[in-house]
């Protein structure tokens, strides 16, 4: 886990408000440092998901945090809740058809600051 000094080094390297305003907000909460240490890391380290590849990872009703952007390759038949830094346009109108909540990481921090229920997938593809 990186430290809140280390993030806010990187942090100065970012030029996306959004994605300034996540990572900061982030690192304010200790149970989503890991997010924002995941984000606050070079692009490439980012990740970006299929829906395909979610289905794979989740178990029914789970609610997971991909620290990253959710892309629409395949389809998604778990119900549960995804939040995500970004999703395309065609992954939010897949999941809206398939009766699925979603959400951006930082409402979610304001909804629940405290992490409770959440799987953080915080590894490399």
């Amino acid at each position: 886990m990186k430290t809140k000094s280390k993030i806010s080094g990187q942090l100065r390297k970012k030029s996306n408000p959004e994605l300034v305003k996540t990572i900061t907000t982030a690192k304010k909460k200790e149970k989503w440092s890991v997010v924002a240490g995941i984000l606050s890391g070079p692009k490439r380290n980012m990740m970006n998901l299929n829906l395909s590849e979610i289905n794979n990872l989740v178990k029914e009703d789970e609610s997971i945090v991909v620290p990253g952007k959710v892309l629409s390759q395949g389809e998604i038949n778990k119900k549960g809740k995804l939040i995500a830094f970004g999703f395309s346009r065609r992954a939010k109108e897949k999941l809206k058809e398939a009766g699925i909540d979603f959400d951006t990481i930082i409402n979610e921090i304001k909804k629940n600051p405290e992490a409770r229920g959440i799987k953080i997938i915080n590894g490399k593809k």
